[in-house]
C-alpha cells in the first residue's frame, strides 16, 4: 500500500511545541535562581548545617574547658550558727550555760603545681577543638554537595518533563496523521492503535515526570527554606571541565591526606593517645599549692573575732582507688588501637571515594560526549522515518519507536550532564578542597551568571 503526503504533516510543529515548551519551563530566566544564591539561602536556612555550626560553637569551648584545669581555682565559703552550749569544768561545781550566734568565712585558692593529667587533658581539649572544625569543615562540604544535588534534580527533572511534554506532542500528532491516513484508506486500523497507544504511554509519563519534578522541588525547598519558583539551566552547548590534575594517582594520594574524614579519624587517634597517657598518669602523685584566710566571729569567746590565713604546698599520692586506674587504662589502650583501624578504614574509604568521583568524571565526560552524538542521530533518524513514512517506505510503528528514542537521548543526555558535574564536586570533597569557589566555577556554566 502506497502512502501519500499528508500536506498537512509537517516536523515544525514538533520543533514549535519544543520551543514552547523550552521557553515556558525557562520562563523569568532572567530572574531565576543560580546555584550560588540556592547555596546562599542553604547556608541560612538548612537546619543540618544550623545544627552543624551549634555543634561547632559548641566545640571551641573544649579547648577552654582544658585549659582551666591548669589554671588556679578560688572558692569562698561562708556560714552562720546558733549555738546553745553547756559547759561545766573539773574544779567548778556550776554548769556555765552560753547562746549565741556565730559566724564564719573563709576564701581558698587552689593551684597546681604538678599535676601531670591536667596538661594531658588541656592537649586533648586542644585536639577536640580541631577535631569540631574538621567536622564543621566536613559537614560544610556535604551541604554544598547536597545542595548542588537537589538543585541538578529539578533541572534534570524539568528536563525530563520537557522531553516527554515533546513526545507527548510528537506522539498526538502522529495519532491525528494516523487517523486521517485510515480515513482515507492508507493505513490500517493498526497504526491507529499503535499511535493511540504511544500517545496513552507519554500522557502517563507526562505525569509521572511532573510529580517527580514536584519531589524534586520539595527536596529543595527542605534544605533552602523555601521553593523557588524557576531555577537557572545550563547554558547551551555548554563544555564540561575535566579534572585537574588528570591523574588519578594525585587525587587518590591527595584524598587519603587531606579528606576531611581521614582528618578526623588522625585527631580521634591523637586524642585517644592523649586519654591513654592521662590515665596512666592517675597512678601518680600530684602537688598543689593552697592559700586560705578565714574569720570566725563569736560573741561568746574571750576574743570575739578570729582572723587566720594560711600558704603551703599539698601532697596528694593515691594508693587504692579499687582498681579504677588500672581499668580505665585498659580501656583507654584499647580504644587507642581502634581509633588506629578506624584511621586505616577512612583512609581507604577516602582513595576508593576519590578513585569513583575520579572515573564519574572521565567516564561521565565520555558519555556526554556519546550522548550527545546519539541525540544528533536520533534526531536525524527520526526525520529520516518520518519522511519514509509520507513516501511509504517507513510504517507508524518506525516513526514512534523514533520518537521515543529521541526523547530517551535527551534525558539521558541531561542527566549524564548532571551526574558529571555532581561528580566534579564530589571529586573536590574527595580531598578535602570543596568549597565556594567551586559552586561558582559550576554556576558559571550555567544561564544566570554572577560575579
Amino acid at each position: 500500500m502506497k502512502h501519500h503526503p499528508d500536506p498537512r504533516f509537517s516536523f515544525r510543529p514538533l520543533v514549535r511545541a519544543g520551543v514552547a515548551v523550552a521557553y515556558m519551563l525557562a520562563a523569568g530566566a532572567a530572574s531565576a535562581a543560580d546555584l550560588l544564591e540556592i547555596y546562599f539561602d542553604a547556608l541560612a536556612h538548612d537546619a543540618r548545617y544550623a545544627a552543624a555550626r551549634a555543634q561547632h560553637e559548641a566545640g571551641q569551648e573544649k579547648v577552654v574547658q582544658g585549659r582551666s584545669a591548669l589554671l588556679p581555682s578560688i572558692g569562698a565559703v561562708a556560714g552562720s550558727s546558733w549555738n546553745d552550749e553547756k559547759v561545766r569544768p573539773r574544779d567548778a561545781p556550776d554548769t556555765t550555760k552560753a547562746r549565741y550566734n556565730s559566724n564564719s568565712y573563709a576564701l581558698q585558692l587552689t593551684a597546681p603545681l604538678f599535676r601531670p593529667q591536667n596538661w594531658l587533658q588541656y592537649k586533648e581539649g586542644a585536639l577536640q577543638t580541631e577535631l569540631a572544625d574538621s567536622a564543621f569543615g566536613q559537614e560544610t562540604q556535604a551541604l554544598i554537595l547536597r545542595t548542588a544535588e537537589a538543585y541538578f534534580k529539578v533541572l534534570n527533572a524539568r528536563d525530563a518533563l520537557a522531553a516527554i511534554v515533546q513526545l507527548r506532542t510528537a506522539a498526538g500528532e502522529q495519532l491525528e496523521l494516523a487517523r486521517t491516513s485510515f480515513q482515507v484508506g492508507t493505513v490500517t486500523v493498526t497504526d491507529v492503535h499503535e499511535a493511540q497507544s504511544r500517545f496513552d504511554l507519554a500522557s502517563a509519563q507526562e505525569i509521572a515526570a511532573r510529580n517527580t519534578l514536584d519531589v524534586a522541588r520539595e527536596a529543595l525547598a527542605r534544605i533552602v527554606g523555601h521553593a523557588p519558583d524557576e531555577l537557572a539551566g545550563l547554558k547551551s552547548g555548554v563544555t564540561l571541565p575535566g579534572p585537574k590534575p588528570d591523574d588519578i594517582a594525585a587525587w587518590v594520594d591527595a584524598a587519603e591526606k587531606s579528606d576531611f574524614g581521614v582528618q578526623a579519624q588522625t585527631l580521634t587517634r591523637e586524642i585517644t593517645a592523649r586519654a591513654y597517657e592521662r590515665e596512666r598518669a592517675g597512678h601518680l602523685f600530684s602537688v598543689d599549692l593552697v592559700a586560705s584566710y578565714g574569720r570566725t566571729n563569736r560573741p561568746a569567746d574571750s576574743i570575739d573575732r578570729d582572723d587566720s590565713g594560711t600558704v603551703g604546698v599539698q601532697l596528694d599520692v593515691p594508693l587504692y582507688q579499687g582498681g579504677m586506674v588500672s581499668s580505665r587504662t585498659r580501656e583507654a589502650a584499647a580504644l587507642r588501637i581502634k581509633a588506629e583501624s578506624d584511621l586505616e578504614e577512612a583512609r581507604r574509604a577516602a582513595a576508593l571515594a576519590a578513585r569513583e568521583a575520579y572515573l564519574g568524571v572521565t567516564s561521565g565526560m565520555a558519555q556526554v560526549r556519546a550522548l550527545e552524538a546519539a541525540r544528533v542521530s536520533s534526531a536525524s533518524a527520526l526525520d529520516a522515518n518520518r519522511l519514509g513514512y509520507k513516501v511509504g517506505v517507513r510504517i507508524n510503528i518506525d516513526v514512534l519507536n523514533a520518537q521515543s528514542q529521541l526523547a530517551d537521548a535527551v534525558q539521558q543526555l541531561a542527566r549524564a550532564r548532571y551526574d558529571t558535574l555532581l561528580a566534579q564536586l564530589r571529586l573536590k570533597a574527595a580531598v578535602g578542597a570543596l568549597g565556594e569557589e567551586d559552586v561558582r566555577a559550576i554556576n558559571a556554566l550555567l544561564e544566570t551568571e554572577r560575579p
